[in-house]
């Protein structure tokens, strides 16, 4: 029965209502931007630069990036790619690099609100996201406090099993090693960061994901180079079934623009809402809410057009295509032993591993952040959460693919038609702060927001940027 409910659920969020939502609101915020994606891609980079700056209040803005990586990369880049795959065939990587691009733009709009609307809770520290801006930019605390309950169910339980089960599965696969135990050993490494809370987690995430991805991406394009007289094959079967130009026609056009929108917002979550608790959390350098804005855009940029393609070749290259029923990571194991033998197997194991986990440990940090909306940041709440938190972790690994995707789809798709209406209804506050701060770089200085400097939607007694003393202008380095 709750299968059924799930997935009828699902047949409405994601039977074309959320696809257009995302990609009207990808081009809204892209044109209402003027293009910042592209127009401002390299200074994307820049802000890289003195980006490991914090206070005891916050988090670096490179941890913030590394964090929000950290939920990001995971079961999208390698398991949700191959389902996209074999269930989109290869057009669905057209359209996971369509809403990529389109999401940067939203995913700048979102961070910069949850920085812009951020407060303190009871330790001091820095919280914010969707339900924060909902409840100070639009004064619904309904629709708020909705939102949590979303993220709750999706980022502070369902989502950790997704990847636990991807972890327990590849293991199995690749060494027989059973589900049960493969779980248990999960749980006790991700206590063991998450009892550090969300700066214990922010440290092993700006570590572990740089070291992830370079490796990552020196494997796949290693195998891109070794293969290099196929490329031109892929990147054509990837364009031809993007646009229904083969034999199955519209049927194929269909399946691959839903399934590659769908796991492309799994994977890089513009849109979604999750980020914004990972950009609130941040010390940006420089001293400005567009600062996270462009810092998170990079994200989106990095886990999908880079890490989500290097899947994708490395399947589509071992001959992967399209099929009658959903494949996970043993498709990606499968192609991974395709181009490197026996080792192919052990890489993909333990990749997926770390992805995974780190996945594991930054969604309980957006769970965390929720827990200031109910009175319940302190030692009796953030212990009962711990507690569920664990035990789903313990049910996914054991639990079978499909039935887990799916209620990782409802919660997702509910997260996100609650965040697009909030940050489509705030667009002036954004348009407004994001001028501000190109304003301010047009005349040379380093962009630095002070309350008032512009025109906003609602007011918070928490204003953290009130109550900031004006710094001297400096020339900017960028």
């Amino acid at each position: 029965m709750i299968h059924e409910l799930v997935s009828a659920v699902n047949g409405v969020l994601w039977g074309w209502l959320l696809i257009v939502m995302l990609v009207v609101t990808g081009v809204w915020f892209s044109v209402r931007l003027g293009g910042i994606q592209l127009r401002h891609f390299t200074h994307m980079f820049s802000l890289l630069k003195g980006s490991s700056k914090s206070d005891k209040a916050g988090i670096s803005s490179f941890q913030a990036l590394c964090t929000s990586l950290s939920a990001r990369v995971g079961t999208g880049n390698l398991a949700g790619v191959a389902v996209a795959i074999s269930l989109g065939g290869a057009g669905a990587v057209f359209w996971m690099w369509v809403i990529a691009i389109l999401g940067m733009a939203t995913g700048f709009a979102e961070s910069l609100l949850g920085q812009l609307y951020k407060v303190k809770d009871s330790k001091g520290e820095y919280r914010g996201g969707p339900a924060y801006y909902i409840q100070q930019g639009l004064n619904k605390r309904w629709l708020a406090i909705t939102f949590s309950l979303c993220l709750f169910l999706g980022y502070g339980f369902i989502f950790s099993a997704v990847q636990a089960n991807s972890i327990t599965d590849a293991l199995n696969h690749a060494y027989g090693i059973d589900t049960l135990n493969a779980g248990l050993v999960i749980i006790l490494l991700a206590g063991v960061i998450v009892i550090g809370g969300l700066r214990g987690i922010a440290r092993f995430a700006e570590w572990m994901i740089p070291f992830m991805g370079i490796s990552y991406v020196i494997v796949a394009v290693g195998i891109t180079v070794y293969n290099i007289e196929m490329v031109p094959g892929v990147l054509a079967n990837i364009f031809s079934s993007a646009f229904g130009l083969q034999e199955a026609g519209y049927g194929a056009l269909g399946a691959a623009i839903k399934h590659g929108i769908q796991r492309g917002l799994y994977s890089n979550e513009a849109g979604s809402g999750s980020v914004p608790h990972a950009a609130a959390s941040a010390t940006p350098n420089p001293n400005h809410p567009a600062s996270q804005g462009y810092v998170q855009m990079l994200g989106v940029f990095l886990d999908t057009m880079v890490l989500c393609t290097c899947t994708a070749v490395i399947i589509l290259l071992a001959g992967g295509e399209q099929g009658d029923q959903m494949e996970g990571i043993r498709m990606t194991q499968d192609a991974m032993s395709f181009h490197l033998g026996n080792g192919g197997n052990d890489f993909v194991a333990a990749a997926i591993s770390l992805f995974a986990f780190t996945s594991v440990v930054a969604n309980y940090a957006y769970g965390e952040s929720n827990l200031h909306m109910f009175k319940l940041d302190n030692r009796a709440g953030r212990s009962v959460y711990t507690v569920g938190y664990l035990l789903m972790i313990l049910w996914g690994s054991m639990a079978s693919l499909p039935h887990v995707w799916a209620m990782a789809d409802m919660a997702l798709g509910l997260m996100t038609v609650i965040n697009i209406i909030a940050i489509v209804w705030l667009t002036p506050t954004i348009v407004a702060v994001s001028q501000d701060y190109l304003n301010q770089r047009k005349l040379g200085k380093e962009p630095e927001y002070q309350h008032g400097n512009c025109e906003i939607q609602g007011a918070t007694e928490d204003d953290i940027w009130s109550q900031r003393p004006a710094q001297t202008d400096k020339p900017s380095g960028t």
